[in-house]
């Protein structure tokens, strides 16, 4: 009878750590979907806000620059995408 209740001593505590682990990682992965929901909101804004420079809609002093780069980046991409023998980046 020892044994057994041994046995259901360890399997408890087995169970309990379990259930906590699950938690934990339920909790990191709730913490993760957030976190990825936050960057994809700030990725949004910031497309948002350099179509309205790029539209005069708004403008500041401390968006220029950023969307002055953009622009740029954009054009490098047309024009790898344009030239087929251009080496990729990696």
């Amino acid at each position: 009878m020892a044994e057994e209740s041994e046995g259901a001593k360890f399997f408890n505590r087995l169970k309990e750590a379990t259930a906590n682990v699950v938690q934990m990682t339920q909790d990191g992965i709730d913490t993760y979907q957030t976190k990825r929901e936050l960057s994809q909101a700030y990725s949004d804004l910031g497309q948002k806000t350099a179509e309205l420079v790029e539209s005069g809609t708004i403008s500041h002093p401390d968006l220029t620059d950023l969307v002055t780069r953009i622009g740029e980046l954009r054009a490098e991409l047309e024009a790898a995408e344009d030239d087929p023998e251009a080496p990729e980046e990696s």
